[in-house]
């Protein structure tokens, strides 16, 4: 809906414009000298742009708005032709922005604006993320309903996490082929009616059907958030608004087992509660983004500039046609026939990515195969009800927020490190710090979990290391995302949209493994043998630190240092 009245605004102002100028005199986009002006409304000539490609890139940072070689120099006098390349009355006009300052790019937009949407776009985030943990605590219930084991009842779970990974890689080209509001909008609506199919399955093969399609719907908030983020923040606002989007996805499946924990506990209320509460957390957050989100990709809003601009110039019967480069990429089809493969491209060849990643999927692994383990580490050790064993789990979520709440501090860190200088580049090994800090963490958080879960310690010890890991969880967030959006620039959508696949497929298969690993061997040995994968791990971000910037001018996807 939100979107529909900035399609409408920018209608408006283009008319307004356009009237304006005319009445200034003579056809305002038919005149090098109007072009030179950007013709109020961000145009140029795509001929006249070839002609000081060489200009512009040794100059300005043209993906930026900022003002270009035509702009400056003004416009030689373009070729006549038309729009299917034969000599014709129309010049195509390419739509761009109108310098830094123009304020149809998100990143202009008033702060408030901004902190709204990403408040907005958090709450989305965070009830798709809640569905994933949504019924964990009913896994017992669920196995009695469905007659199957507690293993069999996990695939409820994992199929989910199967469903993320598998729509990662097309929800980030289907976004920047419509917008990212049609995405979120179209496939939270498909994602609600699947999880009111949950909440009706009659048995556990036709809920794991339905658990897949809700994990696939909820790929596109859950896999393009932080294209969202880059879409209206600059880098030094990134520090700010990163921690939050970072907190969203990690706390969001810890918190829903809080409130599983005790809906399940009452043996009179059916566990398909659990998925009611997923809907109506879920259907709130649809409603108020179907109200109030805003589209933030950039081409698609220079392509309403440039479809408004037709309406507007055809029935003044301009010898121009205006067009967006937006309209003119490649197909879906095309770039999906390029993204699919690119997940083994990049962990193959970009050491980055794989080190990032394997940290990640780590993190990925450990949170989610813990809405099993608690089973093991506080519920049989302790003896506790389901609602106590769910409610500690908001010590991860615990620590996840004591984190995000240092979000100022960062931002702050990030002003002072780019001398308070507007628009400022921020190196991209600046953003491993809150890595490097927290990363000892998590081998220590695991050894600690795993070798403290006796009955004659109090129970503070296990939720202390849960909270560390809390911590480090979302630190690691924020720092790989960060590093791969500055490192890969106009690649980091496709190198995120990898590892959010990788991920999400390797946690759901552990999912499964989960029980049978911590029945096996106990949770003493399951936290040992993940600890020790992490310990290799711990000094992975010092190290981007102190080669990184050699990795990325090697690499032909990261953006020269």
């Amino acid at each position: 809906m939100w979107s529909v009245v900035q399609y409408r605004q920018i209608g408006k102002h283009v008319e307004r414009d356009w009237h304006r100028q005319r009445h200034q005199g003579g056809d305002p986009y038919g005149n090098s000298k109007l072009l030179e002006a950007g013709a109020g409304s961000g145009l140029r000539n795509v001929e006249s742009i070839a002609q000081h490609t060489s200009e512009e890139s040794s100059t300005e940072n043209e993906t930026d708005g900022s003002p270009t070689s035509l702009e400056k120099h003004g416009s030689p006098e373009p070729e006549r032709n038309g729009i299917d390349g034969s000599k014709g009355t129309n010049e195509k006009i390419v739509v761009q922005l109108q310098g830094d300052a123009d304020p149809l790019d998100p990143r202009n937009w008033s702060l408030a604006a901004r902190c709204k949407n990403i408040a907005i776009l958090s709450f989305l985030i965070f009830s798709q993320g809640w569905a994933s943990g949504a019924d964990s605590m009913a896994n017992t219930r669920m196995s009695e309903a469905y007659g199957v084991s507690k293993t069999a009842s996990n695939l409820s779970q994992a199929t989910f996490l199967f469903g993320i990974g598998s729509g990662c890689l097309f929800c980030g080209p289907l976004s920047e082929t419509i917008g990212r509001n049609p995405v979120y909008l179209g496939s939270t609506f498909c994602y609600l009616c699947f999880v009111l199919g949950c909440a009706f399955t009659p048995n556990l093969g036709s809920r794991i059907v339905c658990r897949y399609f809700v994990g696939l719907f909820a790929s596109a908030a859950l896999g393009i958030n932080g294209a969202s983020v880059s879409d209206q923040f600059r880098p030094v606002k990134r520090a700010f608004a990163f921690p939050i989007i970072a907190w969203a996805n990690v706390a969001a499946p810890m918190l829903a087992p809080v409130a599983g924990g005790w809906l399940v506990q009452d043996p009179h209320r059916s566990w398909h509660w659990a998925d009611w509460v997923t809907l109506m957390i879920s259907g709130a957050a649809f409603l108020v983004a179907l109200l109030f989100l805003p589209e933030t990709y950039l081409p698609v809003l220079l392509d309403w500039r440039a479809k408004n601009l037709r309406r507007v110039t055809e029935a003044s019967s301009a010898r121009y046609t205006y067009v967006s480069e937006h309209a003119e990429k490649a197909p879906l089809a095309q770039r999906l026939r390029h993204t699919l493969p690119m997940p083994v491209v990049y962990f193959k060849n970009e050491p980055v990515v794989a080190v990032l990643g394997s940290y990640l999927i780590l993190i990925y692994i450990l949170l989610f195969s813990f809405l099993s383990g608690f089973d093991y580490i506080f519920t049989q050790t302790y003896g506790l009800s389901h609602g106590q064993t769910g409610s500690c789990f908001a010590s991860i979520a615990a620590g996840s927020t004591v984190f995000t709440l240092s979000a100022p501090l960062l931002f702050r860190w990030s002003r002072d490190k780019t001398d308070h200088v507007r628009h400022a580049p921020v190196k991209p090994e600046y953003r491993l710090w809150p890595a490097i800090v927290t990363s000892p963490l998590l081998p220590i958080s695991l050894f600690w979990l795993g070798w403290t879960d006796y009955a004659s310690l109090p129970i503070w010890s296990g939720l202390a290391a849960c909270f560390c890991f809390g911590v480090v969880a979302t630190a690691f967030y924020v720092s790989s995302y960060e590093y791969i959006v500055d490192s890969y620039t106009e690649h980091s959508a496709v190198a995120l949209a990898s590892i959010t696949m990788a991920r999400y497929l390797i946690a759901g298969t552990m999912v499964v493994a989960a029980r049978p690993m911590y029945e096996g061997i106990g949770v003493h040995w399951t936290m040992t043998l993940l600890g020790c994968l992490a310990l290799p791990l711990a000094p992975a971000p010092l190290l981007l630190k102190w080669y990184g910037e050699k990795l990325r001018a090697k690499s032909p996807l990261a953006e020269s240092p």
